[in-house]
């Protein structure tokens, strides 16, 4: 369905998108993920037509993307980060106006935009000023104006940003009913548990370039452990015993947290009785243990680090 093939963008000396490629399949929903500043927005502006890259092509359905006017851009609908809006007019008026834009008129704009509205939770506001909506909402009359021509293919760039719970849930009931329908979706978010709900995949993307192109289960294997035993300690000290520990071969990593002893492994079963024995024999008292897996941020902090961006 999309295509991007090596693309570069840079603003003077610096290169805001780096030699990006990567596919997304029809009817496959791809989360795009990187720190502020990666270059996310800038990739999506590229995909969309509103960006005209240095180097590089973009591809829908293996035809390539020439400009702000191609037709091709008929195929996408784009939900930007920041609000598209009218807020003087009233909602069914910011569709009439956008969807003239895509040579909507008469019985099919109507229809088409009742059945966003429909889909966005929005049909008993349709007369209301946008102004009086609340952020949630604008932010689904957004999608709603994205889905008006019926595109096969739907860029959301960070679309829940300042949204409460209720609209959060709502936005991505929508887009699983969208996925339900065979819609290609390319998702944008700082927010990991977005993207573990709703994606197949994950392009993760820093300083311009694609650090990773997988499934969830693919990244996981990325990490250095499987697994993460949390143990409350008593009287926990840093002490020489700790350095020891660092030296078992059941263990890939060790950091205490204040009382909490927080170690790496691979093998939950076997690896586990052998570090609490380890430490019984050394008088290291303990009351309770608990086992998880790393998660999205995990890996995400894995890949790119955790010094501040702007």
């Amino acid at each position: 369905m999309l295509a991007v093939r090596e693309l570069r963008k840079a603003y003077g000396t610096h290169i805001a998108v780096d030699g990006v490629s990567f596919d997304v399949r029809k009817g496959e929903t791809i989360g795009l993920l990187g720190p502020n500043g990666a270059g996310k927005t800038t990739t999506v502006s590229v995909i969309s037509g509103l960006l005209r890259p240095d180097s590089g092509q973009v591809l829908i359905n293996g035809h390539a993307v020439t400009g702000d006017t191609d037709p091709l851009k008929h195929q996408i609908g784009l939900v930007p980060q920041d609000l598209a809006l009218f807020d003087e007019l009233p909602a069914s008026d910011n569709l009439s106006f956008f969807g003239a834009l895509y040579q909507l008129e008469g019985t099919k704009l109507k229809t088409a935009s009742a059945q966003a509205l429909e889909l966005v939770g929005l049909s008993d506001r349709a007369k209301d000023k946008v102004g009086t909506f609340s952020g949630g909402m604008k932010r689904r009359l957004n999608l709603a104006v994205a889905l008006l021509h019926d595109p096969d293919l739907l860029l959301l760039d960070e679309p829940t940003v300042g949204v409460d719970p209720q609209s959060r849930n709502a936005i991505f009931e929508n887009l699983e009913a969208l996925k339900k329908r065979g819609k290609t979706l390319l998702y944008t978010t700082h927010y990991m548990e977005e993207a573990e709900r709703l994606c197949d995949r994950l392009v993760v993307i820093d300083h311009g370039k694609v650090i990773a192109n997988d499934t969830l289960q693919g990244l996981y294997r990325m990490l250095p452990v499987a697994n993460v035993l949390s143990i409350q300690m008593e009287n926990a000290d840093a002490g020489v015993w700790l350095q020891e520990m660092r030296t078992m071969a059941r263990v890939r990593s060790v950091e205490l947290k204040g009382e909490i002893l927080v170690v790496g492994v691979n093998n939950l079963s076997a690896d586990t009785p052998a570090i609490l024995q380890w430490l019984n024999d050394r008088g290291r008292r303990f009351t309770h243990v608990m086992s998880e897996r790393p998660d999205l941020e995990t890996v995400f902090l894995n890949l790119t680090g955790r010094r501040l961006r702007d």
